[in-house]
């Protein structure tokens, strides 16, 4: 997903937000399974890919030179702590970035 087509879902989600009186939710996840990709919300509940709006700079990205795979960027990872936003209504999550300890 693209920086601008992210920006415009959250605009429009905080836009639905305010006209609904209920603002947006920050959340806490982790990454449960990568493939499919699963993310456990505080232990209480379990969101599976379809309800994740996951940004370009939060997946894996490889290049091959010469015959090898060369990592690029990481992607997610089984136990990786995450930074949720809710949309309204709750039926998508955008996975803001990781989350990592000092």
């Amino acid at each position: 997903m693209s920086v601008s087509r992210m920006l415009d879902v959250i605009k429009k989600a905080s836009l639905g937000a305010v006209d609904a009186g209920q603002p947006l939710a920050v959340l806490f996840g982790t990454v449960v399974s990568v493939r499919p990709l699963e993310v456990s919300v505080d232990e209480r509940f379990l969101l599976p890919e379809e309800l994740l709006l996951v940004p370009e700079s939060m997946r894996r990205q490889e290049l091959t030179l010469s015959g090898q795979k060369v990592v690029i960027r990481d992607g997610l990872y089984a136990g990786d702590r995450l930074l949720l936003l809710r949309i309204q209504g709750g039926g998508q999550f955008i996975v803001l970035d990781r989350v990592v300890s000092p």
